[in-house]
């Protein structure tokens, strides 16, 4: 075997290694949360979302329902319903998605959307004008307790993440949600999945970051 090979050979072992020690990565489309009062003014009294798929985290699924955001400058149409409902509703849009409708739209974790945009949601006739909710939501990976500790990672942690997809790169700033309702995965969004060559499948490493940094 010559050294051409046998680097080939390195470098396809230490592919595998990462793999399979690695997380896997999922690209999050946009979509919206909605809680109770606002399934009420746009599905009708007592409606119940309907289940199109069952996603990752644990209970959590795609609804058959789907819903229009409206800016001030674009629309942004045939946006996912996900399930269940909650205490406040929320839309999860992308940086480009932001510029598209015209709003200035902060990078949040989920559920943190004090002062953040509003938005007009539609479906049919039916309108509701949410006051805040609308994120950007930040790029984190969803963690069991049990993988957590294996990984020596804390709630709120914030790490680097190499992604081993078609563009490979290092994300910054990326959160730990630990929680024993959870499942262990990372999400990204659509901007963030197409600047590093994602496909289904991908898998990343955790990277922690040293106190200097």
């Amino acid at each position: 075997m010559n050294q051409e090979d046998l680097n080939r050979l390195i470098d396809e072992v230490v592919k595998r290694v990462e793999n399979q020690n690695g997380v896997e990565v999922e690209a999050s489309g946009r979509h919206i949360h909605l809680d109770r009062a606002t399934i009420d003014a746009l599905f009708g009294q007592g409606y119940e979302l309907k289940v199109a798929k069952y996603l990752s985290q644990p209970g959590q699924f795609a609804s058959k329902e789907r819903v229009t955001l409206i800016g001030p400058k674009g629309v942004l149409h045939n946006v996912i319903v996900l399930g269940p409902e909650r205490n406040q509703a929320q839309a999860e849009i992308s940086a480009t998605d932001a510029l598209a409708i015209g709003v200035k739209v902060p990078v949040r974790e989920s559920g943190d959307i004090a002062g953040t945009p509003g938005i007009l949601v539609m479906n049919g006739s039916k309108s509701v004008q949410l006051s805040e909710g609308l994120i950007v939501a930040k790029r984190h990976i969803h963690m069991t307790v049990e993988d957590a500790v294996k990984a020596n990672l804390q709630q709120g942690e914030i790490v680097q993440v190499k992604i081993n997809a078609g563009r490979p790169l290092i994300f910054d700033d990326v959160v730990i949600r630990v929680s024993s309702k959870f499942a262990t995965v990372m999400h990204i969004d659509y901007d963030e999945a197409n600047a590093c060559g994602w496909s289904k499948g991908t898998r990343a490493q955790i990277i922690k970051k040293s106190k200097s940094l």
